[in-house]
């Protein structure tokens, strides 16, 4: 089987977390750095190669009420992208509270948050990824 990554995207930063290849346990991968160069899209291009990526779940920004958040545009247009530019299927999954359970788990590791913003971002990632996964058995 080949793995899905899961993408928590953001505007300055994107997380990324990877599955196993029998698609049971997430882990963190990297935090890319965006920039208006877009390089950081040559690397998850590489990335996507590397781990022989089948499918890909993006973060979808919700509101507490279950409706789209003003990130939510930003992120149809990331999704976009991926679409355009990768053959694999896209996936949209609520990202609801991912980054503060982030923060949580990494400050009860006693990683303080405040200037590991890739370690939330990569964290994030990884849960939402995690709960993909969990939903799909």
């Amino acid at each position: 089987m080949a793995r899905i990554l899961g993408i928590d995207y953001g505007e300055r930063r994107v997380g990324l977390a990877v599955s196993d290849p029998t698609q049971v346990i997430a882990r963190p991968l990297i935090t890319l750095v965006r920039d208006e160069s877009e390089t950081w899209l040559d690397q998850l291009t590489t990335l996507i190669t590397e781990q022989e990526i089948e499918s890909i779940v993006v973060g979808y920004p919700l509101t507490m009420s279950g409706a789209a958040s003003a990130q939510a545009e930003r992120v149809e247009q990331f999704i976009h992208t991926l679409e355009s530019r990768f053959k694999q299927p896209v996936y949209r999954y609520d990202e609801r509270l991912t980054s503060v359970a982030a923060k949580r788990a990494l400050t009860t590791q006693g990683i303080k948050t405040g200037h590991q913003k890739h370690a939330v971002d990569q964290t994030a990632a990884a849960l939402l990824l995690q709960d993909y996964l969990d939903s799909k058995r």
